[in-house]
């Protein structure tokens, strides 16, 4: 027999033998799984090193709400710490020398953070201030004290104290009076870097000299400014600039001679930089097209530290120990859950830490985020994160949901969301929009919704929405907007002043009377409020008339399609009362609204009974209304008052 005709044949049966597996695949039958399983993918925040190296102090919500556990640095089981069943725990720190612990705790939601420590079973709150808040801001050199803000004598402005660790008493460092942000404190405590807000992008850059007390100026022009670290020999400051560039590049500034070169520069923002604990290694986070790429130099060599990879999985976050000889990694992707994985520098050694996804969910039925970008309506080239279902196709169209980030100048990242692959494993496709006023593409793109909201940004999602009904595994007559906070905001504006464009709206603690929010927002935020007021209007102005037109409080005679709202009772940011009137108003034109109120959490739910009926209640509603196509308010409950307990974004 011919033997060309034989590996013809062969090369034949080969490729209907793979064509068939391939077939095989796409048939693949796709698990569905509860949001108690998708729940129960661990959150998990891994901090530091004990003083002896033996063991690592863990934040977790394993039980339900946030705790501390310390895990064997070798791997192995997490020893509970806290037992909170209430108020969630989050770890700050191992003391330097020994086992006792830094961590923070606020009054379910409030935001109002004490720092408390655990000796044993010893547990003492350090900063007494009854209605003061309190942030973390690191170690002194000689590791005797540590720094941390407070607002107590001003609720406007945080000041700076040192607190030493043995007697627990606390100094004041520096009296902030005048609405600056402390942003690096120099080893030798001789400077600060202070910063003070221009408005939503851009901010001034100073150097203070704690000795003499002079602020020295660093940028020279209008741009934004971010310190980032002081070097170890105390002679130069590090930050990121976007002065004469669109991104944000990395500046080194000389304390003694007041001149500033760069160092680094990217195609995207430099977002983070720091040292290892001795200066060994200099670690740069940047955000490539919404995701975080992280960059290790040997500060002695010169060279790229060579760091492991891990398959189909991107390397996150990296903290060192400060022997510099090991180095927490954090590890995940769009598709997988962050994980943390210790890794000795000498001997390449790599040992998983965690192992948050649930045993009941299989890789396979998780959904990979993929780019897209799309035209608006004026020509501007607007990016996604795309999550299609895996079951979607030609022959099986999808419903499905554009997501909008909190904010305003958020960020739709691609990181792994359990309650985004929760609902696209239930069959909706998301688009996550980066509309106009996004941050992470340029500041001229962040910069284009200043004093638009509600119209030119809302477009954008509009195309969003349009975006996808030109896809074919979408079904484009089912079509929903989702979102939290400003992209809560979002949504109704989609459902108020383009009530035909959306079938239903799911509004997660977002704003809807303006005016209301930018006078009531909290206390601590003054040293941001003008900057917030360029941007959004100035409520106590004549941008009122605008704040008021573009809030879809006073226009739920328009609302015409489904809407779930979840709220949270203590969330300082925005308020109750925003979601219930807005509940009372669409309500009263009858239109079928569903209200999931949370009296134990803030702006966000971190509990996790309170996730699953949030989210459970989230499918049901787009179960109903989206899916199942149920829009005859005489038919829905429109006047149900079913009520269950469940970024103006900035720390």
């Amino acid at each position: 027999m011919n033997k060309n005709f034989i590996f013809l044949m062969l090369t034949f049966v080969i490729l209907f033998s793979c064509k068939k597996e391939e077939k095989k695949e796409e048939k693949r039958e796709i698990a569905t799984y509860s949001i108690e399983q998708f729940m129960d993918n661990e959150s998990v925040y891994v901090e530091n090193f004990s003083p002896d190296k033996a063991k690592l102090l863990v934040t977790s919500n394993r039980s339900g709400i946030f705790n501390i556990y310390t895990v064997p640095a070798a791997g192995g089981d997490f020893t509970p710490i806290t037992q909170s069943d209430s108020s969630s725990i989050f770890a700050i720190s191992y003391f330097p020398e020994d086992e006792r612990i830094l961590f923070r705790m606020d009054d379910n939601g409030d935001e109002i953070y004490k720092i408390y420590v655990k000796d044993g079973d010893s547990i003492q709150r350090l900063t007494p201030a009854e209605n003061a808040r309190a942030l973390f801001y690191g170690w002194t050199e000689d590791e005797t004290a540590f720094y941390y803000g407070s607002n107590q004598i001003d609720n406007r402005f945080m000041d700076l104290y040192k607190m030493d660790i043995e007697s627990f008493t606390a100094e004041m460092i520096y009296q902030n009076a005048e609405g600056y942000d402390v942003g690096a404190i120099s080893e030798d405590e001789k400077y600060l870097a202070l910063s003070k807000s221009i408005n939503t992008n851009d901010s001034d850059l100073f150097l203070y000299n704690l000795e003499n007390k002079q602020t020295t100026k660093i940028n020279m022009e209008q741009s934004a400014n971010s310190a980032q670290a002081f070097s170890e020999d105390n002679q130069s400051l590090f930050y990121t600039t976007d002065v004469g560039d669109e991104f944000a590049n990395l500046m080194k500034y000389n304390l003694a001679e007041g001149t500033s070169e760069k160092v680094l520069e990217k195609d995207w923002d430099i977002v983070g930089m720091g040292f290892s604990e001795n200066g060994k290694y200099q670690v740069t986070y940047i955000n490539q097209d919404a995701a975080n790429i992280v960059e290790v130099l040997n500060t002695e060599t010169g060279e790229m530290l060579d760091l492991p990879e891990f398959d189909n999985e991107n390397i996150t976050g990296i903290n060192f120990t400060d022997n510099e000889a090991m180095a927490l990694l954090s590890v995940g992707g769009s598709h997988t859950p962050t994980n943390t994985y210790t890794y000795d520098l000498e001997t390449k050694k790599i040992i998983k830490i965690t192992d948050v996804l649930n045993d009941d969910i299989n890789q396979q039925d998780l959904v990979r985020a993929e780019v897209v970008r799309y035209p608006s309506f004026d020509g501007q080239e607007i990016p996604a994160i795309y999550y299609k279902p895996l079951n979607a196709s030609n022959e099986n169209p999808v419903p499905a949901l554009v997501l909008v980030h909190g904010g305003p100048g958020g960020q739709s990242r691609q990181g792994f969301s359990s309650v985004v692959q929760y609902l696209v494993n239930h069959g909706y496709a998301i688009l996550a929009v980066n509309n106009r006023g996004s941050s992470g593409y340029g500041k001229s793109f962040f910069q284009m919704d200043d004093q638009k909201h509600g119209e030119e940004d809302l477009q954008d999602v509009i195309e969003g929405k349009n975006w996808l009904a030109k896809q074919p595994e979408i079904n484009g007559e089912k079509i929903g907007i989702m979102g939290g906070s400003y992209g809560g905001f979002m949504t109704m504006a989609a459902l108020t002043f383009a009530p035909e464009e959306f079938d239903v709206g799911v509004n997660l603690y977002g704003v809807t009377n303006w005016m209301r929010t930018l006078k009531s927002i909290p206390p601590w935020w003054e040293s941001f409020k003008e900057s917030l007021y360029k941007e959004m209007g100035d409520p106590n102005t004549a941008d009122s008339i605008r704040l008021k037109k573009i809030s879809p409080l006073f226009h739920t005679e328009n609302v015409t399609k489904p809407l779930l709202v979840l709220q949270g009772s203590q969330d300082p940011r925005v308020l109750k009362v925003e979601s219930d009137e807005i509940v009372e108003g669409v309500r009263k034109s009858g239109v079928p609204v569903e209200y999931v109120l949370f009296e134990d959490e803030g702006h966000g739910f971190v509990k996790k009974e309170n996730q699953i009926e949030a989210y459970e209640k989230t499918l049901e509603f787009l179960d109903k209304y989206l899916k199942g196509g149920e829009t005859n308010p005489a038919d829905s409950g429109a006047n149900s008052t079913d009520k269950i307990k469940v970024d103006i974004e900035k720390d």
